[in-house]
């Protein structure tokens, strides 16, 4: 029986979230624990490790149990994060997901894991509305990321495109809700609303 590559955990919180004027991974949706805590005790539970890549300037807000990534500031945008990683550990597959998804739930990512094909170079989310990819909540295998690297050296940035161009597994959340991105302060809003959180 071949083993499958070890699933390393990624939240997604270097961002400048310079639309939501404040930190994305400090919002709280969930009683008194920020989104990028609340994600990194979530994926604690699915992945062999689970590490927060953010920027220099973002460690001092972290939980000192919190393993972290430093951001490398070699590439533009998410890849970012995602390559600073995969330098750091090229031999894991990593399940990458952005702290600006507030319902993500463990359903979402159990489903994630348990649906994962390790012989394609990725996993991935996608909404039924749209059927397009959303490489921030998905599982990226070793060998797509060294193929990443390349893409990038060719001056490309987005992970999205990447993606549509690979043989990948898409999978199907079971509301799109799921996968809602909350990018504005109105945003934030509304998926608390949905929750039925209160506002501070």
């Amino acid at each position: 029986m071949i083993l499958k590559t070890e699933v390393y955990g990624l939240i997604l919180a270097g961002g400048k979230s310079s639309r939501m004027n404040t930190d994305k991974g400090e919002l709280q949706y969930h009683a008194a624990t920020s989104q990028r805590s609340f994600l990194y005790q979530m994926l604690q539970k699915y992945c062999t490790r689970t590490f927060i890549s953010c920027r220099g300037d973002q460690v001092t807000a972290l939980q000192k149990e919190e393993a972290y990534i430093t951001d490398e500031n070699l590439y533009k945008g998410p890849l970012n994060g995602i390559l600073s990683a995969h330098h750091l550990h090229p031999s894991k597959a990593w399940m990458v997901v952005a702290v600006d998804l507030p319902h993500v739930t463990d359903t979402t990512i159990a489903a994630l894991i348990n649906q994962r094909d390790d012989l394609k170079p990725a996993t991935a989310y996608a909404t039924q509305a749209s059927k397009m990819p959303e490489p921030l909540i998905a599982i990226w295998e070793p060998t797509a990321l060294t193929e990443v690297e390349k893409y990038t050296q060719a001056g490309n940035t987005c992970p999205r495109k990447f993606l549509i161009g690979q043989d990948i597994k898409i999978i199907f959340p079971t509301e799109d809700t799921e996968l809602f991105n909350a990018n504005y302060y109105n945003e934030y809003l509304e998926a608390k609303n949905r929750m039925g959180v209160n506002h501070e």
